[in-house]
């Protein structure tokens, strides 16, 4: 297959994929945007697939880009070669390195996830920013854990900001999509306790017991997690504060209590399983 020139910005491609930078546009279509050299590899090194791949050779920042092409080409990928002018019109990033490929969105729920021995996951509640979100993607990939579940999502995964924070880890860690009510029995049912970080739990994290089945839970940026998530928790837990802040960013926390999980049971391999 050959790629497809495009030198118009007024070319019907172009045009869809700028109407893809709406959220409502996205959910229509359930398609969504990978922009950027690593998050197109990693996509596709979790074998996401795929549907159409959007280059700029003027705007490579590497020598690898030829290669991603091709495999791109080989999984069955549509190409399209554009015009510099072309690539920055539908390029999300204010520095575009010269690569974005359309995929399909894929949604999991509770009834694909399997909970493996000894399981760790991270639950999202009601967060808002999709930097945050992908930031929290990004450091759930890091310290190993299983899933993470947004329970009554707010922003949408699948934003530009989402992808482009999580550094492609979007692709790596299973993200399921859940309500209070199903997560609360689910994990009941997986005996997994729930933890809910909150600036006023007397407890310290330090002061937890972390390396048994846990399901680390943070919420909204500006409310933090609800009254009926913290009188479900099985362990309330806060973050020592020394000076004069009383909290911290939601996706910082997060990062600090997932690598104190890590930091109680020690590395290990990741032991759940995502049922097709």
């Amino acid at each position: 297959m050959e790629a497809l020139e495009l030198t118009s910005p007024q070319n019907p491609k172009i045009k869809y994929l700028t109407k893809l930078r709406k959220r409502s546009f996205r959910d229509e279509e359930q398609i969504f945007l990978i922009e950027g050299y690593r998050e197109c590899l990693r996509a596709m090194q979790s074998g996401w697939p795929i549907q159409d791949l959007f280059y700029c050779k003027d705007l490579w920042l590497g020598e690898n880009e030829p290669e991603l092409i091709e495999a791109a080409k080989e999984s069955g990928a549509k190409l399209y070669d554009c015009s510099e002018k072309v690539f920055r019109k539908v390029a999300y990033r204010d520095r575009p390195d010269g690569l974005i490929a359309l995929a399909p969105q894929l949604h999991l729920g509770l009834d694909n996830l399997e909970a493996g021995e000894n399981p760790f996951y991270l639950l999202l509640v009601g967060i808002e920013k999709p930097g945050n979100l992908g930031t929290m993607l990004r450091s759930a990939d890091a310290a190993g854990v299983d899933a993470v579940i947004l329970c009554d999502a707010v922003t949408d995964i699948y934003n530009p900001n989402t992808v482009r924070a999580s550094v492609g880890t979007l692709f790596s860690v299973p993200v399921i999509e859940s309500t209070f009510a199903e997560c609360g029995s689910w994990l009941l049912e997986q005996g997994i306790p729930l933890l809910a970080m909150t600036p006023h739990a007397e407890r310290s994290l330090y002061e937890s017991n972390l390396q048994g089945p846990v399901a680390v839970a943070v919420g909204s940026e500006m409310l933090g997690l609800s009254d009926h998530w913290l009188e479900r928790a099985e362990m309330k837990v806060s973050l020592p504060m020394e000076g004069l802040a009383d909290s911290l960013n939601v996706s910082t926390a997060a990062a600090i209590t997932l690598y104190e999980v890590l930091r109680q049971r020690g590395p290990r391999s990741q032991s759940m399983e995502i049922e097709a």
